[in-house]
């Protein structure tokens, strides 16, 4: 990924992921209702929720409730790393996966803060039946005077319904973005290395 690319991931990522990302949560575990149906009843809902209370503490409580139970953390954790991951013992996977779950959650919550949600307007592209246990829901995030912004969830169905596995912004991967800073500091620090890096960015962001 160049410089260039970099930058506007990260730009965007902090402004609009959450909004599209939080209207996946409510109903994403029911067994009956199909991803995109899922994201298009529940946005308004949430982005109202956001409207009504953007206290810090209340953000920190949104991105917990509506946002972590849907995300399959682990997954997203194992596809970023890599073979960082297969490198790992059990107890590094594990460390691995809190940490990152910390950042990306902590992004959310920050991103949450920064803007304004309550004029944001989600449009979600109907998909067709899922013929296997992976989909992507592609949705159009837009704010007044802003260009519409293409929001791609991958999601993949568990034990426990459809969890979201990687977020695309404009057709750039989150996963894949981690997947570079990951091997960047694996380089000289190994497993470890990277556990290190994690940790420092979440107190850093404290």
């Amino acid at each position: 990924m160049t410089e260039k690319r970099h930058l506007r991931f990260n730009r965007n990522i902090r402004k609009f992921l959450v909004v599209s990302a939080l209207a996946i949560a409510g109903a994403a575990g029911a067994a009956d209702v199909t991803p995109d149906a899922v994201v298009r009843e529940t946005t308004q809902d949430v982005l109202a929720a956001i409207a009504s209370n953007p206290e810090p503490a209340a953000l920190r409580q949104i991105a917990q409730s509506k946002v972590v139970p849907h995300f399959d953390f682990r997954r997203m954790t194992q596809l970023a790393a890599g073979r960082i991951w297969t490198q790992a013992t059990p107890e590094q996977q594990e460390q691995l996966v809190v940490e990152f779950q910390r950042l990306l959650v902590r992004s959310y919550t920050q991103s949450l803060g920064a803007a304004n949600h309550g004029a944001a307007k989600v449009a979600v592209q109907a998909s067709p039946p899922a013929s296997s246990d992976e989909t992507t829901v592609r949705t159009t995030v837009t704010e007044p005077g802003r260009r519409p912004l293409a929001v791609d969830y991958r999601m993949a169905r568990n034990e426990s319904g459809w969890k979201v596995v990687d977020v695309m912004v404009e057709n750039i991967s989150l996963v894949t973005n981690y997947r570079d800073w990951f091997s960047s500091r694996a380089k000289d620090g190994g497993v470890e290395g990277v556990i290190r890096a994690l940790s420092e960015k979440n107190r850093h962001s404290a």
